[in-house]
């Protein structure tokens, strides 16, 4: 299938289940309604979902039925879209815009954003623990991504994010929170596909160290795009790592090389997935859209 079709037909699919998933919290809970518009509204504001897609795409190598892994493939994403609404914060990186449209507590106010945050956050946890699996599989996953988004991953980067700003760090502290901040949901996402469709270890180890690779390499690629892309492509200003005095691949090592450490870990990905078969092309393509990416 080519490349583009595939993406659109799993973002169809996950855009699809987050539909029903506000539909059912609007007519069967009682959430607020202006919660609920904040939720929806960060939810639905576009976006590649390639974290989902990743799982999909992970558990694909395995020939399954794409109805299993859903709802874990969507649960990332409202995992991806908290992060980025508390992301987009005054007391964090105090943006205006994402993906094209004012962020979160600049239409809702800052308590609304931070609640819708935390709702999504607590719901993905809710539809992981319902999903169809054995309790034993559902359990590993729970635990894969609560440490990828937890203290020690997503949460943790981020602290550190912030803490050296406009500071001097070696590149072992820039990798710490790269690694963090943005790659261990990434290689969370890989993984639950696999845990998903219970790969044997030698597969695990392989798609691992591919989300590992294309985790870092993503963040690599998003700090050359905040200096050299555009507001259009990026959906967001361009330019704030700099003026925010952050840490960033550019800043430590210069375009041209910062290029060359994306492209290398981009091979490694290659390298890691390379004895599988073709089922796993969509994992090798998604690897090339990351390097290759301006939006």
């Amino acid at each position: 299938m080519e490349f583009k079709v595939y993406l659109k037909k799993r973002q169809d699919l996950v855009n699809s289940y987050l539909r029903k998933y506000l539909a059912g919290k609007k007519a069967n809970s009682s959430c607020p309604q202006h919660l609920h518009k904040a939720m929806s509204y960060s939810l639905m504001a576009g976006g590649k979902r390639l974290r989902a897609i990743l799982a999909i795409a992970s558990y694909e190598t395995s020939g399954l039925s794409l109805k299993n892994i859903l709802p874990a493939a969507a649960s990332i994403e409202l995992i991806h879209t908290y992060s980025l609404i508390h992301d987009d914060l005054p007391a964090m990186d105090n943006d205006d815009f994402r993906r094209n449209k004012p962020t979160s507590h600049r239409v809702f106010g800052e308590a609304a954003a931070i609640l819708a945050g935390d709702a999504l956050l607590t719901d993905a946890f809710g539809i992981i623990a319902g999903i169809s699996a054995k309790p034993g599989t559902v359990n590993d996953i729970i635990k894969e991504i609560a440490y990828a988004c937890g203290p020690d991953g997503m949460v943790g980067g981020q602290m550190a994010d912030i803490l050296s700003e406009d500071k001097k760090i070696s590149a072992r502290q820039l990798l710490y929170i790269h690694t963090h901040k943005t790659g261990a949901l990434i290689r969370a996402s890989v993984r639950t596909g696999a845990l998903m469709a219970e790969v044997p270890r030698e597969i695990l180890n392989a798609l691992t160290k591919y989300g590992e690779n294309i985790g870092l390499a993503y963040q690599i690629a998003d700090d050359i795009l905040d200096i050299v892309g555009s507001k259009k492509e990026l959906g967001k200003s361009t330019g704030t790592d700099t003026s925010r005095g952050k840490n960033t691949y550019p800043s430590l090592f210069g375009l041209e090389e910062s290029q060359g450490k994306a492209e290398n870990l981009i091979e490694g990905a290659l390298n890691a997935i390379h004895k599988l078969d073709r089922k796993a092309d969509p994992l090798r393509e998604i690897a090339n859209y990351i390097i290759r990416r301006r939006n």
